[in-house]
């Protein structure tokens, strides 16, 4: 068909035709699946194909082999959306009369539900219900319960096509009939079809109609009809917000307590017994209770929207406890992958579930691991900020349990051969910069990246490794740990012995280079990458070779005019005395790679203009990063610095206010004993004491200064008052500096 469309209609077709009559099972699936493709790829126009392929395709839909019949059915389903009204009308619907017939076989009974569910999207309302309601309604009341349940969950698309006022008056009627019949397959196709429609009927249907049909589902499904209690737990999040505007207090609290039971269901103790002393139950049983938990699970987000973010503690913690507890995976699993929904639900009561948090961390299954892990970074920055109204406190409480959590889930991920989990933990890891402070980092983490990248065998959790441990050390605000890392890198990768973490040295300064700025890059980078040109192996020179045009793109000239020198005398030596012919021919490419590459000045120019802006902004962050620590080292020393004049001031006030009460001593005692005498030194005395309230109301004032955070209380006795106007001034500009720096710095 895809050479030649024509002479295949024309000879082929008809071979094929004849064949399929009497052709067994693997060849009728197999001319299935090659119809239902020349229509998906268009081959031929689809008047063609309906001329052509339509007839076969209905020939065979009735086939002694279900597995043949729904592989055709499937075709021709397919075929319905493409094909005209017209021929919908002649070839398909006009015949589907009669194939819906109760003296019809079972099979030609289910593929008509089928295929009426898809033609009701197809046609006007009018239509629909003239020609197709009343095949619906003969089917809903088959005799066989397979033809029911078909036809009942092809209501939902019935509903669609005729509109809510016909959903109404003929399809809920249907429902609720179906609802009550004696198949248990109808009943829960019933149900399930009435949950999909909910949306669709009004609050008068819901209150008068669906509320009571729900109620009755829940009630039995613990009695009589265990059969729909699997779907009910399933659904049970979508009701309860779908009926949430009818529902009385208490309905509401009825619905909420029937989820808190479906939630526990398995496993609650009964009467003062365990379950041990209880009746065993079959294993079927306890497969049916661990897919209701894992619905509960599942709708817990829907539930916390029902009973609204404000009051989870008091309603629904314990049930989030008990399924973060479960002792079926399957359960937990599902807890993990909606975990970040509920964190974004209770924003500013996050903290609540921290608790949780570390105890998935350290499931004892790697699965549920995975699964937190896909949205730990949005999880993290929700703990630890807590929120919009939770201020540092939520952060404090959690970091402790935390650190030691993220610590155990790594190493766990990391002596487990789930290799795959361990590369993604890691890869998320390098979100830790936004979470917790460099130090912590530091000390709890960065070194192991390096442990995992010079002891782990898999290439993926290496370069996984790497990159997160150029992050920590892109945010990393101790000029002397940085240096320390740096050095480790150089000597145990770019220097090893093993050739494995050479190659791991040149990862990491491609890491290097994505994260850093072009000058970082070249003062500790540039010259060590460029050693490696002697390596003995040639693995190591091969890939140097395809890394020298990023590493030449980092120059700027004419600042890195001798690096560039010892870049060309690289190549040069590289061309001369290389011995293997497989580097030499790629390196005989790369340096014509080289030749047309155009190096960046120090100047913007037009054609660098977003690099060479992106590349400042990096420098400029690396800058305020010293700078950041530099000012946190005056901090301390200033510090100090105050503490001690705090002292120095204390004393010299108190000698002085000591000298002030001698000296009012001993002007009382010069002065004689006579009335006049005493008189006259009163006023004086009071004078003084005036005078001295103002000088030390004046003089001896606090000084607050807001640094950063830190509140710094000087008091300042004695000292003149021009020092102090020139401290102020000092500190003025630092303030702001520490204002920009901290804008920069993840850490905090």
């Amino acid at each position: 068909m895809r050479q030649n469309p024509a002479e295949t209609l024309r000879r082929v077709l008809p071979k094929i035709r004849e064949v399929l009559h009497v052709a067994g099972v693997e060849m009728q699936l197999t001319a299935a699946v090659s119809f239902l493709t020349v229509l998906q790829e268009e081959s031929v126009s689809i008047h063609t194909y309906s001329h052509s392929f339509l007839h076969i395709i209905l020939q065979n839909l009735e086939h002694r082999d279900a597995g043949v019949s729904n592989a055709w059915l499937e075709t021709l389903l397919a075929v319905i959306e493409a094909l005209p009204k017209e021929t919908l009308r002649h070839e398909i619907l006009n015949p589907l009369v009669s194939k819906a017939q109760l003296s019809q076989t079972i099979q030609s009974r289910l593929v008509s539900c089928k295929i009426m569910g898809k033609l009701a999207n197809k046609f006007e309302a009018h239509i629909i219900k003239r020609d197709i309601l009343p095949l619906v309604k003969t089917l809903c009341h088959d005799v066989e319960y397979e033809v029911r349940t078909c036809m009942c969950r092809q209501l939902e698309h019935i509903a669609q096509g005729v509109g809510s006022e016909l959903t109404k008056t003929v399809v809920l009627p249907e429902l609720v009939e179906l609802s009550r019949d004696e198949g248990s397959s109808v009943r829960l196709a019933a149900f399930e079809t009435l949950v999909n429609l909910l949306d669709m009927f009004d609050s008068d249907d819901r209150g008068q109609t669906v509320l009571p049909l729900v109620k009755s589902f829940c009630e039995k499904s613990f009695k009589s009809d265990e059969s729909i209690l699997v779907s009910l737990s399933f659904h049970l999040g979508k009701l309860c917000n779908g009926l949430y505007g009818i529902f009385t207090p208490e309905q509401h609290l009825r619905f909420l307590e029937f989820y808190k039971k479906l939630s526990t269901l398995g496993l609650q103790q009964e009467n003062g017994h365990s379950d041990n002393q209880l009746q065993l139950q079959t294993l079927e049983q306890e497969k049916k209770y661990i897919s209701v938990r894992k619905n509960c699970a599942y709708n817990f987000p829907a539930m916390i929207v029902f009973v609204d973010p404000k009051n989870f503690n008091l309603e629904l913690y314990s049930i989030f406890f008990c399924l973060c507890h479960d002792p079926e995976v399957p359960v937990r699993y599902t807890m993990a992958v909606s975990f970040y929904e509920v964190a974004k639900l209770l924003n500013s009561g996050v903290y609540t579930i921290h608790k949780e948090l570390v105890t998935l961390l350290q499931d004892e299954s790697l699965e549920v691991l995975d699964a937190l892990v896909g949205h730990l970074p949005e999880i993290l920055e929700l703990m630890t900020n807590g929120g919009e109204n939770s201020g540092s406190e939520s952060k404090l409480l959690s970091i402790p349990d935390l650190i030691p959590a993220l610590t155990t889930a790594e190493q766990r991920a990391a002596t487990s051969l789930k290799w795959r989990t361990h590369e993604k933990l890691l890869q998320k890891y390098a979100c830790l910069p936004h979470i917790i402070s460099s130090d912590q980092i530091y000390y709890r983490f960065l070194h192991r990246m390096l442990t995992i990248i010079l002891t782990n065998n898999v290439l993926p959790v290496q370069k996984a490794a790497a990159r997160t441990l150029c992050v920590y050390l892109r945010y990393n605000r101790k000029q002397e740990q940085r240096h320390e890392v740096i050095q480790k890198l150089i000597e145990q990768l770019g220097q090893g012995k093993s050739y494995w973490n050479r190659l791991r040295f040149l990862d990491t300064c491609e890491f290097i280079m994505e994260l850093f700025s072009k000058s970082f890059f070249c003062k500790y980078f540039f010259l060590p990458v460029l050693e490696l040109t002697h390596d003995p192996v040639a693995n190591v020179r091969m890939k140097l070779c395809y890394l020298l045009p990023k590493v030449k793109s980092t120059l700027k000239i004419p600042t890195d005019k001798h690096l560039l020198q010892q870049l060309e005398l690289c190549i040069r030596k590289l061309l001369c005395q290389e011995k293997d012919k497989d580097v030499l021919t790629i390196v005989k490419r790369t340096v014509l790679e080289l030749d047309r590459m155009e190096i960046s000045v120090d100047a913007f120019q037009k054609r660098f203009y977003e690099n060479d802006l992106l590349d400042q902004e990096k420098e400029r962050q690396e800058q305020l990063l010293l700078e950041m620590e530099q000012l946190e080292k005056e901090k301390q020393q200033n510090d100090g610095r105050s503490t001690n004049i705090n002292d120095k001031m204390f004393e010299k006030k108190r000698r002085d206010s000591k000298t002030s009460s001698v000296l009012a001593k001993s002007i009382t005692l010069s002065v004689p004993g006579t009335s006049s005498g005493t008189s006259a030194v009163k006023p004086l005395l009071q004078a003084i004491h005036l005078q001295y309230q103002e000088w030390e109301r004046v003089v001896c004032y606090p000084l607050v200064m807001i640094h950063s955070g830190l509140v710094l209380l000087v008091i300042v006795g004695m000292l003149p008052s021009l020092p102090v106007l020139l401290l102020a001034t000092c500190l003025t500009p630092v303030t702001k500096r520490t204002v920009e720096i901290r804008k920069v710095s993840p850490g905090g």
